[in-house]
């Protein structure tokens, strides 16, 4: 049996990069992985720098809403991505981990939140390539 790959984009606030990644993750992986997003402290709205600059990349983010992570939310990742959230980011043990060093969008101008945008989508989209490739670095099932 096939298996989707889980990953959670996982930051302090959840009201940008790792909402980025999120959706660039359900973008391109499409319905060939499961995507969460979250937040160890989440923020009351999305950053409204961040909802521009993905509509720029055709991708409107405008209906979301910051989440709480929740332990079922890490129990369930085959990955998880951490964005800045250092020790407040909880280890679920047996889960592979990438600590992806981006800068806060929060009161940034444009031009930085774009610099960061397409930083994201460049790692999601090697990310979700690699995952779906024959041999993805995992050790829970094979990915279709």
């Amino acid at each position: 049996m096939k298996i989707r790959p889980e990953i959670l984009f996982l930051c302090v606030h959840n009201a940008g990069r790792s909402q980025m990644a999120a959706a660039f993750a359900r973008e391109v992986g499409e319905d060939r992985v499961v995507v969460h997003s979250a937040g160890t402290a989440p923020g009351e709205s999305l950053n409204p720098a961040v909802v521009t600059a993905m509509r720029e990349k055709g991708i409107d983010i405008s209906g979301e809403s910051p989440q709480k992570l929740t332990n079922e939310m890490g129990q369930r990742a085959n990955v998880v991505v951490t964005m800045g959230c250092g020790d407040a980011c909880p280890v679920y043990p047996g889960k592979r981990y990438l600590d992806w060093e981006l800068p806060d969008p929060a009161d940034q101008p444009i031009e930085v939140v774009r610099h960061i945008r397409d930083d994201i989508e460049r790692r999601v989209r090697a990310l979700i390539n690699e995952l779906l490739s024959p041999n993805p670095k995992t050790e829970r099932g094979q990915y279709a």
